[in-house]
């Protein structure tokens, strides 16, 4: 398990976020009403999101997820609701199909290539 705070990564100036992959799940034979189907997905890999060109995604469902990936990518306690919940209902209240948020493999990043704001500076201390 990765540690937020094993010092050496902050030593070494990295941290990890998850790569996933968002799916497209229903019922067997349930109507669909956001134009979703079954067995659609999208990925993220690092801060980019990756459609394939075959697979269109509902604007609304994807304004739905958004807060949800970047939670979804870090390491949090297995006791945290972020960590069990992978299904999240579509926007409207009368369709069946579910977003499954699956981690799918694990990247390293620098924060230095990240952003331009110095590791040092933090008001967490």
């Amino acid at each position: 398990m990765i540690s937020e705070s094993n010092t050496s990564d902050f030593e070494e100036g990295t941290f990890f976020l998850y790569d996933l992959k968002v799916e497209v799940i229903a019922p067997e034979g349930s109507k669909i009403w956001c134009n979703a189907k079954v067995g659609d997905y999208f990925e993220v890999k690092g801060e980019l999101l990756h459609f394939r060109e075959d697979m269109p995604f509902s604007l609304y469902n994807l304004a739905a997820l958004l807060p949800l990936l970047p939670a979804k990518q870090r390491q949090v306690d297995k006791n945290d609701w972020m960590f069990t919940d992978t299904d999240i209902a579509c926007t409207d209240p009368n369709c069946p199909t579910r977003f499954r948020i699956t981690r799918t493999g694990l990247r390293k990043f620098r924060h230095d290539d990240t952003t331009a704001v110095s590791q040092s500076f933090s008001t967490l201390d």
